[in-house]
C-alpha cells in the first residue's frame, strides 16, 4: 500500500510516518506540509492512499480533497484531523474524501483505518459515524436546505466567488464557456434566493448546516 500524507504539524508525521513503514505492506511516498506542496511534488498516480489533514496554511484540505479526488479515481483518501463539526464532514465526503478519523486515538485503530480504505471500505471514527446516521436520519424528516438545492458544480462555482474569481476566470478555471458559468450564477442566485453575490456566498455558507 503505497500511501502520501498532507499534514504542516511536524510531529504528526513523525508520528505517522515510521508507523507506516513499519507496517509489512505500507510505504509512506512522501510527506507535504501544504496543499501546494502536495499538488506540484506528490505522486498521485502511483498512491493508494492519501492522508489529508483538514488545516492547511494556505489552500484548505478539503480544497485539496476536491482537486485531486477526480483526476485520481483509484486513490483512496482518508481525513486525519482533530474536527468533528458537521460542516467539515460533509464537506470532505462531498469532495471525495472516502474515510474521516479524528486524530488522538490509538495506533493500531489507525493502521486498521488505513487497510479498511484500500479494501474498499469508508473507515470513520465512531464520532463522525455517528453524526452521518443522524444527519442522514434527520433528512427524512426535513426538507433540503437552499444551500443543499445547489449541484456539486453549482457549489464549485459558489465556492470560486466567494475567492474572488471573475466570472471569466471561473470559466478558465473550468474550461466551460462564459455563457454557462452566468447561467450556472443565475441558477445558485434563485435557488438561495440571493440577489448578488455577497448575499449568496453568506447564505450558501450559513444554510447549509450538514
Amino acid at each position: 500500500m503505497k500511501i502520501c500524507i498532507v499534514e504542516d504539524d511536524e510531529s504528526v508525521i513523525e508520528h505517522l510516518r515510521p508507523l507506516i513503514n513499519g507496517e509489512p505492506n505500507m510505504t509512506v511516498l512522501g510527506c507535504y506540509k501544504t496543499a501546494e506542496e502536495a499538488l506540484k511534488d506528490a505522486p498521485f498516480g502511483k498512491t493508494d492512499v492519501l492522508i489529508v489533514d483538514l488545516d492547511l496554511p494556505a489552500m484548505t484540505g478539503v480544497d485539496l480533497i476536491r482537486r485531486v479526488s477526480a483526476p485520481n479515481p483509484n486513490m483512496r483518501i482518508i481525513v486525519y484531523t482533530i474536527h468533528e463539526d458537521k460542516p467539515l464532514v460533509f464537506d470532505s465526503i462531498r469532495a471525495g474524501a472516502c474515510g474521516y478519523i479524528i486524530k488522538g486515538g490509538r495506533s493500531v485503530e489507525f493502521i486498521n483505518a488505513l487497510n479498511e480504505i484500500y479494501e474498499g471500505g469508508a473507515p470513520m471514527s465512531p464520532s463522525i459515524a455517528r453524526a452521518v446516521l443522524g444527519e442522514l436520519q434527520a433528512q427524512t424528516t426535513r426538507p433540503p436546505s437552499r444551500a443543499e438545492q445547489l449541484t456539486d458544480r453549482e457549489r464549485t462555482i459558489l465556492g470560486l466567488l466567494e475567492k474572488g474569481l471573475a466570472h471569466k476566470e471561473i470559466a478558465d478555471r473550468l474550461s466551460i464557456a462564459l455563457s454557462t458559468v452566468h447561467t450556472h450564477i443565475k441558477n445558485i442566485y434563485g435557488k438561495l434566493q440571493a440577489k448578488n453575490k455577497i448575499e449568496a456566498v453568506r447564505k450558501g455558507r450559513y444554510t447549509n448546516q450538514i
